[in-house]
């Protein structure tokens, strides 16, 4: 190995170091990485851009467009009720989680599952009031055991499939050969995180509004008659612990019902009156089954899939103070809605439009997007903002996105299409069904996750094209002394190592002919070794880089390098152990 190779080694942990720091976007230090490999020559064009022409890379920037198409037609809602539940306990939030999740990704490659379960699981920890710091992680984790579990459930078995075929003519790895060592460390990682979740996973929760502002909005919503949610109490509809926001009363047929009851059931045209800050109102909003209570919103001249809501702070030379809203005529001066007022924390009660407007009111207004431009200079408010992904849900469309999204999932997980194929088509349908719009779908594409991975994939090239991997490699597996057993855990180790550093099929890649060899050596049996690496290429816990689902987490978890290590590493060797005791025992070496 020459000067580059140790030049590669030292910019790969000046990278993993900048990452532990903590204090740069991972996407801007691995591009800096690049950067460096690319000005010394190790790196050429092509090789420095190859990751943004990759086929996984691209396959996860496709399935942000089919996540958005999920999201915004509200059927996210209906998979997280359905599949994820109300669960009791963070303990228990994550075992609903991890256990269908690994499940799924026996038969799903685990990457395009985890980019379109991510704004799933952000959405239901925040209903659900579990920091998305206790889920992202185990999202991931889950993932990645999963795949373990059959050889079509990770791009690395594939990988390691096709090596085997090579190697040896004639002969095959079967479908669930693997699953003899996957299932067995599937349910033991997930055990292991489930009931450590709460010690070792980092409890970050975004502050809330009210932590620190006064608005404390109320806003009143109508049970939808043709709503789901008819019939359910208000637990069952899942109002009764929304984070940020509380149900006052219900207004029945101007019977008014206060201090509600988990076990009332919800009727027909019932007037639900919440009381929260304006994080939780836009969750109310694009809530199924649930509409503003003023008729006044169906009377806007733009359909409601593009209007938005705004916040709006009363002038004191506003024509409005002093009026009722429904005297001042708000909708037919202004072309928007009022939904509810924040006054000073107080709680208004009393219907929208009998409310009388004063000086300094914070307005939430359902309005088409041009009301912010129109009156940002207006003498009769203070301040006007648009809230971010505020626009209610077309869930007349829920219908159609799900059906995308299970024929695509059907398409790639019998091997119909290939995974990439599969998500073009599904995401090209979404769009020119109306799932969502192309605006939408460029807002959700995470630019950050895409350039870090982009970026993982050059410097795992410049490692491989300067020796500096197989040189890890080797220097792991030639302390095996004989041992049968040592030099299994020796495989597995420099797997693992190369994995973390670098990335898992590339790790499969270089360990593959050294496990077969080391097999030689020793005139053992080939084949535990060839599963220690399809599990340990297949298993990075450690790092962000170590696997693309790890990196695809770090940002919407708000986690830190020392997250991965501290539940990573026990992890990792709680694997090792399973894998190393089992093969030789399903496989003999002799």
């Amino acid at each position: 190995m020459g000067w580059q190779g140790w030049y590669t080694i030292a910019v790969l942990f000046l990278t993993l170091g900048l990452l532990a720091w903590g204090k740069t976007a991972p996407a801007a230090i691995m591009w800096g990485a690049v950067a460096l490999l690319y000005g010394a020559g190790i790196l050429n064009e092509t090789t420095a851009l190859s990751g943004l022409a990759n086929e996984g890379m691209v396959t996860v920037a496709v399935l942000y467009i089919v996540g958005a198409g999920i999201s915004e037609t509200g059927a996210i809602d209906f998979l997280a009720q359905r599949v994820l539940g109300s669960p009791k306990s963070q303990t228990a939030a994550v075992a609903r989680l991890m256990l269908p999740t690994a499940a799924i990704s026996a038969f799903i490659n685990n990457t395009p599952l985890v980019a379109m379960l991510i704004p799933i699981v952000n959405d239901w920890a925040k209903k659900n009031r579990v920091p998305v710091s206790k889920l992202m992680l185990p999202l991931s984790y889950a993932a990645i055991l999963g795949g373990t579990c059959s050889l079509i459930g990770t791009s690395t078995n594939l990988v390691v499939s096709g090596l085997y075929k090579q190697h040896f003519p004639g002969q095959s790895i079967g479908m669930f050969d693997i699953s003899w060592v996957g299932i067995p460390a599937a349910l033991a990682g997930c055990a292991f995180v489930i009931f450590t979740s709460k010690k070792l996973l980092p409890d970050r929760r975004p502050a809330l509004s009210q932590l620190a502002d006064p608005r404390q909005y109320t806003v009143e919503m109508l049970v939808d008659p043709s709503s789901p949610q008819v019939g359910k109490t208000i637990e069952e509809a899942g109002l009764r612990h929304l984070p940020g926001v509380y149900l006052a009363e219900i207004d029945r047929d101007g019977i008014v019902l206060p201090a509600v009851a988990p076990e009332e059931r919800l009727r027909a045209n019932d007037r639900l009156v919440f009381v929260g800050v304006i994080e939780s109102v836009v969750d109310l909003q694009r809530t199924r089954g649930l509409m503003p209570a003023t008729d006044q919103v169906f009377k806007l001249d733009s359909p409601r899939s593009q209007r938005c809501l705004i916040e709006a702070v009363v002038s004191n030379t506003c024509s409005l103070v002093g009026q009722t809203i429904r005297d001042a005529k708000f909708r037919s001066t202004y072309n928007a809605v009022v939904l509810a007022v924040a006054r000073n924390g107080e709680r208004l009660s009393g219907k929208i439009g009998d409310i009388v407007v004063t000086t300094g009111d914070t307005l939430l207004l359902e309005a088409h997007p041009s009301f912010v431009n129109q009156h940002r200079n207006s003498r009769d408010f203070f301040l006007v903002s648009q809230l971010q992904d505020s626009h209610p849900p077309k869930h007349d469309k829920a219908g159609i996105a799900l059906t995308i999204l299970i024929g695509m999932i059907v398409a790639a997980g019998f091997s119909l299409l290939p995974m990439l194929q599969a998500a073009v088509i599904a995401a090209a349908l979404i769009l020119l069904t109306g799932c969502c719009s192309v605006e939408q779908a460029k807002r959700n594409l995470n630019s950050d996750v895409l350039l870090a991975i982009a970026a993982s994939l050059a410097i795992s090239k410049g490692l491989e094209v300067t020796g500096a991997a197989k040189f890890m490699a080797e220097s792991m597996t030639s302390a095996a002394a004989g041992s049968d057993w040592l030099a299994l855990v020796m495989i597995y180790l420099g797997t693992v190592l190369v994995t973390e550093a670098v990335t898992n099929n590339a790790a499969a890649a270089l360990m593959f002919p050294l496990a077969v060899a080391t097999a030689g050596k020793l005139e053992a049996n080939h084949f535990p070794f060839v599963i220690a690496v399809m599990m340990g290429a297949s298993n990075g816990f450690a790092t962000p880089i170590g696997y693309q689902t790890n990196l695809m987490v770090y940002g919407p978890g708000g986690y830190r390098f020392s997250d991965y290590l501290r539940i990573g590493i026990p992890l990792d060797i709680l694997v090792g152990i399973i894998t190393v005791a089992l093969a030789p025992l399903v496989w003999p070496f002799h």
